[in-house]
């Protein structure tokens, strides 16, 4: 079963509440569930435009690939052809930098992905790891 409203509702409003702890920018959140379809989404006020197709395709190039986005990174360095072809493959929906997190359950079942964009890629990482583990779940960046 993938993450249900409940969760991904719980998942933006701790990854939000760790923005605002930590002086972030404002963040747009995307929560996907594992078949790549939006459960929620909230955007901050005064985060930029076009946020939230960054923060969507940070989850779902994680979901599609089925490792973090950090980890997409990593690849990108390493195989920039790749990358590109599974970009195009995606309809462009793969953003490689850190911020794209894919949720796993107690028992390691994959059940969505979070995708957070607003502050660095270090930072938006960081709110949806904090959100995730805060709902009990496991977060994946690599």
């Amino acid at each position: 079963m993938s993450i249900d409203l409940s969760t991904a509702q719980s998942i933006i409003a701790e990854a939000l509440a760790t923005g605002q702890q930590h002086s972030f920018k404002p963040l747009t959140v995307v929560v996907l569930d594992a078949g790549g379809h939006v459960t929620a989404v909230a955007r901050q006020d005064g985060a930029s435009n076009n946020r939230f197709e960054i923060a969507q395709g940070k989850a779902y190039g994680a979901l599609a690939l089925g490792m973090g986005s950090r980890a997409l990174m990593e690849r990108a360095e390493q195989q920039a052809y790749f990358i590109a072809a599974a970009t195009a493959a995606l309809g462009g929906r793969l953003i490689p930098v850190p911020g794209g997190v894919l949720v796993r359950d107690e028992d390691g079942t994959l059940k969505g992905a979070v995708g957070i964009s607003g502050d660095s890629s270090d930072n938006d990482e960081t709110a949806a790891v904090t959100a995730i583990e805060a709902a009990g779940l496991t977060a994946q960046v690599a």
